[in-house]
């Protein structure tokens, strides 16, 4: 009974006194903010979205008219997405479909994400054409959208995500 109480005590001090240790503190290079921890690809100077670059009343127009015309068009790749993942969600739990048909379902959603990450490398590239070479120097085209760092840094190392429109 004593050696199980001093085991939870030392144990309980170890779990209390982790959290402080070196191998979890930030280092000097890690910042506070939107990408918390990430290195930024420039190093030296802040970088910033379109929107936070000075534009001139004519790039703010354009810049305008490319973010209502990206953002109709994705709103309706993400309803398809969403309507996909219902599809494939009730092909899994339906014990009468062949294999092959999941399979396609599944090849219809991988179409959309890639036409929805063409249309995100599209913008940018619009974006990029309005703005001028000083604010290029401090665009960050990752802050544009958050589905821009998925795309860079890949999927989520915690597993599958659960069905959920993005």
């Amino acid at each position: 009974m004593i050696k199980t109480a001093v085991i939870v005590l030392l144990a309980s001090c170890l779990l209390a006194t982790l959290p402080t240790s070196s191998s979890f503190s930030q280092g000097p290079e890690m910042k506070r903010g939107p990408a918390m921890g990430m290195r930024p690809w420039r190093p030296g100077g802040p970088c910033y979205s379109s929107s936070e670059l000075n534009l001139s009343q004519e790039q703010s127009r354009g810049l305008e008219q490319i973010q209502q015309t990206y953002f109709q068009e994705a709103q309706l790749i993400r309803a398809q997405l969403f309507a996909k993942r219902l599809e494939l969600r009730e092909f899994l739990v339906n014990p009468t479909l062949k294999i092959e048909s999941i399979r396609a379902k599944h090849q219809e959603i991988i179409d959309l994400q890639s036409k929805q990450e063409e249309k995100a490398i599209e913008y940018l590239i619009k974006v990029r054409k309005l703005l001028t070479l000083e604010q290029i120097q401090n665009w960050c085209p990752e802050q544009e959208f958050p589905s821009l760092r998925q795309m860079r840094y890949g999927p989520s190392p915690m597993g599958p995500k659960r069905f959920r429109e993005e």
